[in-house]
């Protein structure tokens, strides 16, 4: 028998309950890599359990009213109570609803940082541009989030674009906001380059990928393979003397990272290492996914990078997302170049929830 959304609250709420008392205890602080996972879990959970207890406590208010309302002879107050118990039911309705969305599985590396990597697909020079475009998209939506970008590997083109750039961001639920962006990205416009005017399409490809703690992917020195050179940034001739850039070959994958922004070979070795541990813990998502013979699928498929999710057409100043349905997937091109993605991925989220929340109704 499926439990009641009663039952579920109450039981999401000792299970919260459970876990913050284990977090406490002595034998958990001993265990670095448990403690970070149950206070990953405890963060991820809090929303939820927010939402349980106000769905509880409207949901005891309305059978305190009902038992009055069956009881109560004073016509007035039966009055006064049958009132308040219509404007109950309908903020309980509501609260319901939030429940059944927020009780619904998350991925539990939504809450990480992350690390984004970007890069010129087929198109020439103009794909390196259109890259610079998205990097400069993301710039600015992680300004109007607060979040704090890092670069950790340029490789710029001829024209000022970027055959492929990586970079950090750092901030609120990174991972689980710019998961939507990986996927193959197709602008439509007249490339500089271009002087008959003829509109081109090009492509740039996002993967964004959560960030690991130290901990969470074990990396042995025995495997690496490291070698440093002399950066090949901007600067001029008075630059870049000194081998501070960091190559790090992963043996037994093949994986190979590496970083030049920074000024010390020690900080470009910690980013290129945070890479690797990146690309390692995303390669151990995809086995274990693999691993499981019946794995659940969303209608948004937010992982694929052969996939083609959105396109910019300067043209006609507009952006569509094609995961979206066709009334909801168009957008004004200028305000996502201000780096306006939440629009977009609000509804994406939405599509996605709504998705999920139809398949768990189904199951009952």
């Amino acid at each position: 028998m499926e439990p009641t959304l009663e039952q579920a609250a109450q039981a999401v709420i000792e299970h919260f309950q459970q876990l913050h008392a284990q977090l406490n205890e002595p034998q958990c602080a001993a265990d670095p890599q448990q403690a970070a996972a149950l206070a990953r879990e405890l963060k991820r959970l809090r929303p939820v359990v927010e939402c349980a207890e106000r769905y509880l406590r409207l949901f005891r208010e309305q059978r305190s009213l009902q038992e009055l309302i069956a009881t109560e002879s004073d016509s007035d107050l039966l009055q006064l109570a049958t009132e308040e118990l219509q404007r109950l039911e309908a903020q309980l309705e509501q609260a319901a609803e939030a429940l059944r969305l927020a009780l619904l599985p998350s991925d539990p590396d939504d809450s990480r940082n992350c690390i984004v990597e970007i890069r010129a697909g087929t198109g020439g020079e103009e794909a390196a541009l259109f890259a610079a475009d998205l990097f400069r998209i993301y710039q600015r939506y992680a300004e109007r989030k607060g979040w704090t970008v890092e670069l950790v590997d340029v490789s710029p083109s001829d024209l000022g674009g970027f055959k492929e750039i990586i970079f950090t961001l750092s901030g609120e639920n990174v991972y689980g906001t710019m998961k939507y962006e990986s996927g193959v990205h197709r602008v439509q416009r007249v490339p500089i380059t271009e002087s008959s005017g003829r509109i081109h399409t090009s492509a740039a490809t996002v993967a964004v990928l959560p960030q690991p703690e130290e901990i969470d992917v074990e990396i042995r020195e025995e495997d690496l393979r490291i070698d440093v050179f002399r950066a090949s940034g901007h600067g001029g001739q008075n630059v870049n003397k000194v081998e501070t850039a960091v190559r790090i070959v992963h043996i037994p994958t093949g994986i190979v990272v590496q970083c030049q922004d920074e000024r010390s070979q020690h900080r470009n070795r910690e980013k290129a290492l945070a890479v690797l541990r990146a690309r390692l813990y995303q390669l151990q998502r995809r086995q274990q996914e693999e691993q499981r013979a019946q794995q659940r699928r969303s209608q948004i498929r937010t992982g694929d990078r052969s996939e083609k999710i959105r396109t910019y057409n300067f043209p006609q100043n507009r952006v569509t997302d094609h995961r979206l349905p066709s009334e909801q997937k168009n957008f004004p091109l200028s305000e996502v170049l201000e780096g306006k993605l939440d629009p977009i991925i609000e509804q994406l989220k939405l599509l996605e929830r709504t998705a999920q929340l139809q398949q768990w109704q189904h199951s009952l």
